[in-house]
């Protein structure tokens, strides 16, 4: 059941915002792009709607098209600048505008995952209903010897309380004690096993494999968003290193997989062969 389309003087406990441009460099017109004959976007309104512990959603689009699609949904939306450079600032720009208590949660639910389950959301907002919530919050997954070789997976590695001490598309940490028949070359793992007995979906000790789901406490988002890109985020190519640049407590959950994000036209294929695979 959709929720609410406003709210009048209410302080919510967490506010759900997916961002949606519509000027993607790989894609554009992304959250548009046909899925079984559905908009991308609807299958994350849809999925993001069955998440109990949301009290309100809205997307946050710079475009009109997209815009008359949420009305269509009924789903509540706002139009933001088209200059803003992320997600995050997209969901502060809609959170800004909100009756939020400095301690009330904004999720930032990406618009590309279509297969998003609604149970992710829920694990994501448990770190904040402990008595020290952190700043911040995030996904991760096991971390296999494929993701360690692709620079387009971020990697994280973790302190003894489940939270992020560093981010980076290479393979981190630097370890002596890899599984048998691995090392290190280049900076990435290289598998020494004979082809016909790899195994690339051998998940490594010590690191997980970051999904790019956020949730932050109001007062976080904004300090955030307000400090502007780090020398260490410009490096990586990583904006959730900023919140650890800042100082912040960043809350990493662990779930047994991630769903299939499309950056590009082709990948609108996969997620239709995997929605055929478990008959949706």
């Amino acid at each position: 059941m959709a929720r609410s389309s406003s709210v009048e003087g209410g302080i919510l406990k967490s506010l759900g915002v997916i961002p949606a441009r519509y000027a993607s460099t790989r894609f554009p017109g992304k959250p548009l792009a046909q899925i079984q004959g559905k908009p991308m976007l609807q299958w994350v309104v849809e999925a993001a709607q069955k998440c109990k512990e949301l009290d309100q959603l809205v997307v946050a689009t710079d475009d009109e098209r997209i815009f008359k699609l949420c009305e269509k949904i009924s789903v509540e939306a706002k139009m933001t600048p088209s200059e803003l450079p992320s997600g995050s600032d997209r969901a502060w720009n809609v959170a800004s505008q909100w009756d939020l208590s400095d301690d009330d949660v904004i999720v930032n639910i990406q618009g590309d995952e279509p297969l998003l389950d609604p149970q992710v959301i829920s694990q994501l907002l448990k770190p904040f209903e402990q008595s020290s919530p952190p700043e911040m919050a995030t996904l991760a997954r096991p971390c296999t010897a494929e993701d360690l070789n692709n620079l387009s997976a971020a990697k994280v590695v973790l302190n003894h309380k489940s939270e992020a001490i560093y981010f980076s598309r290479y393979a981190i940490p630097f370890s002596r004690q890899l599984p048998k028949n691995y090392q290190f070359e280049d900076r990435l793992i290289k598998s020494q096993k004979p082809k016909e007995t790899q195994n690339d979906s051998e998940v490594f000790p010590g690191v997980l494999c970051h999904i790019g789901l956020y949730a932050y406490r109001k007062n976080f988002l904004q300090t955030y968003c307000q400090a502007g890109v780090c020398e260490v985020e410009r490096a990586e190519g990583l904006e959730q290193l900023r919140a650890l640049y800042l100082g912040a407590r960043l809350a990493v959950v662990k779930v047994a997989e991630s769903s299939c994000g499309v950056d590009t036209p082709e990948d609108i294929e996969k997620v239709e062969r995997l929605l055929e695979q478990r008959n949706i």
